[in-house]
């Protein structure tokens, strides 16, 4: 899976978060995030932890394939 870079950033901002602190809430390490951010792929457990944390749908946070 991959989640949208822009709406990863957008999410940071919007909730006021850094990669440290979505960390703690999320429970995925501070490095899988960072690759997250960068666009790289990841697994459908680490994008629903990382929906959760944001409290949305993790429908809204994956790259529209085109």
């Amino acid at each position: 899976m991959r989640i949208d870079r822009i709406k990863f950033a957008v999410l940071l901002a919007e909730k006021d978060l850094t990669l440290t602190r979505l960390s703690d809430i999320s429970g995925v390490s501070r490095q899988t995030l960072s690759c997250v951010k960068q666009g790289k792929r990841c697994t459908s457990e680490t994008a629903d932890k990382i929906a959760r944390a944001f409290n949305v749908d993790v429908q809204e946070i994956m790259e529209v394939k085109k």
